[in-house]
């Protein structure tokens, strides 16, 4: 069998190592139009922060050790542009300009996300950069270090722009963020929002919410981001305002594209095409909550989606449950996490919800150090289910979510989910767990 793959990322990398594994006779072919392979894209903003740290130290495998240890052909610096899918072949072009094309008995599309730019004046100028591979992490890196970096401007308050306000400002450098959206995160029950905003301020960065970006023009040796009613002075720009998925060349060949422009693909993993798979950030999965078709691009799905890809390819049937959109990042002091619906995604989705806010703490009454942690917990007033959970703490918040997600992954009511056996030490949390305070304040309005 001939097993061609687009993109040598997580979900790529993923499929083309456990497809070797379980038949070490299949014909792999991996096209990867960059020269790296299976690194941690999200420890970037803290190895940014690290002067001494070399950005190397994130590649987790490096493409020799597949070629030569898992003898798959892996070829980097070989840009996929066409699917011809009656013929059944891919072609492209290498980073020398020379066109190549092979054959695939199936194919697996894995080309991951692009970071979002406006098409606008000045945002190709050098010093304004966007902060999603491996390459432009060191572009950043190296360009903070050289041009000896003390002011930016980070367009976007999305997770990789808040990690960057405080990778920027260990290295010395003054942040000031801006969006055009009014509110600072709106996925974000408004009071953890605060708490959020707050820290920020507290460490010097500066929040504009609320401004359209016109342009950004040369301004001397810097730049200055021009907004309506505002002018920010830089040194440099992170543009940080999301990412779509990288899906033209699927839409091109005519496949089925769903949520956000991402390929649309089945429990299986299998586009529109039986002959085609499409996984991790290029691609649409299912939410457990709602058992609709979402698109969250997170770096645990797409290395799971690669497993399943593979299992399929070589004749085990595996079909994948779909996601919470569990997540956690750091904001400076803060752990930041959250899974499943927010109230506003509840209503969304045909739920009757209702919610709860709660202020409880990290250890148990009279230990030393306690910190406030902050709850917010939604559940459906007709059947109980739990639909959601965020949290905002100086600790206990970041392995606290997993908890949520083993629940909604099982459909628990929040009265089951408040009977639950979890652990307890004073150090560690209070007797009652915040989570069950919340589940058990939540019970009463359910």
């Amino acid at each position: 069998m001939k097993f061609v793959i687009i993109g040598g990322d997580a979900a790529g990398m993923s499929a083309a190592s456990r497809a070797k594994r379980k038949d070490p006779n299949i014909d792999i072919i991996v096209l990867e139009q960059t020269y790296d392979v299976s690194y941690s894209a999200c420890g970037m903003p803290y190895n940014i922060a690290d002067p001494e740290r070399d950005m190397e130290k994130l590649v987790v495998r490096k493409a020799e050790v597949f070629i030569e240890k898992n003898k798959i052909n892996l070829l980097t610096g070989h840009r996929a542009t066409t699917i011809d899918r009656s013929d059944k072949r891919v072609s492209g072009i290498t980073v020398g300009g020379e066109s190549f094309g092979f054959e695939y008995d199936k194919l697996f599309i894995a080309t991951g996300a692009k970071p979002v730019v406006p098409d606008l004046p000045g945002f190709d100028l050098p010093q304004v950069m966007s902060l999603k591979s491996l390459e432009q992490g060191k572009q950043i890196k190296t360009y903070i270090q050289e041009n000896k970096v003390r002011k930016a401007v980070i367009i976007g308050m999305g997770y990789i722009a808040l990690e960057m306000c405080e990778a920027l400002e260990k290295r010395g450098v003054n942040v000031s963020m801006v969006k055009p959206g009014p509110v600072f995160l709106p996925w974000m029950s408004p009071g953890l929002a605060d708490i959020i905003s707050d820290e920020l301020k507290n460490k010097g960065v500066n929040i504009y919410s609320g401004y359209t970006i016109e342009k950004i023009e040369p301004l001397g040796d810097g730049i200055q981001v021009c907004c309506r009613d505002l002018t920010l002075d830089a040194d440099m720009v992170l543009v940080a305002m999301g990412v779509e998925p990288c899906s033209d060349m699927a839409k091109e060949a005519g496949l089925d594209l769903g949520i956000s422009g991402s390929i649309a693909v089945d429990r299986d993993l299998k586009t529109s095409d039986t002959d085609i798979y499409a996984a991790g950030d290029c691609a649409d999965t299912y939410h457990i909550v709602t058992d609709d078709k979402c698109w969250i691009p997170l770096a645990l799905i797409a290395n799971r989606a690669g497993w399943a890809v593979a299992d399929n390819v070589t004749g085990t049937k595996t079909r994948l449950q779909g996601i919470a959109g569990t997540s956690v990042f750091k904001v400076f002091s803060l752990e930041v996490a959250r899974s499943g619906l927010n109230l506003k995604e509840a209503k969304a989705a045909g739920f009757d919800p209702v919610e709860n806010n709660v202020k409880t703490r990290s250890r148990a009454h009279g230990h030393p150090g306690s910190t406030p942690i902050h709850i917010n917990m939604v559940a459906d007033k007709k059947t109980g289910r739990l639909l959601g959970v965020q949290m905002v703490g100086k600790e206990g918040v970041a392995h606290r979510i997993n908890a949520v997600a083993v629940a909604l992954h099982n459909k628990m009511t929040v009265a089951d989910f408040s009977q639950t056996d979890l652990a307890y030490a004073p150090p560690f949390g209070p007797v009652w767990d915040p989570l069950l305070t919340a589940a058990n304040q939540l019970v009463k309005k359910i």
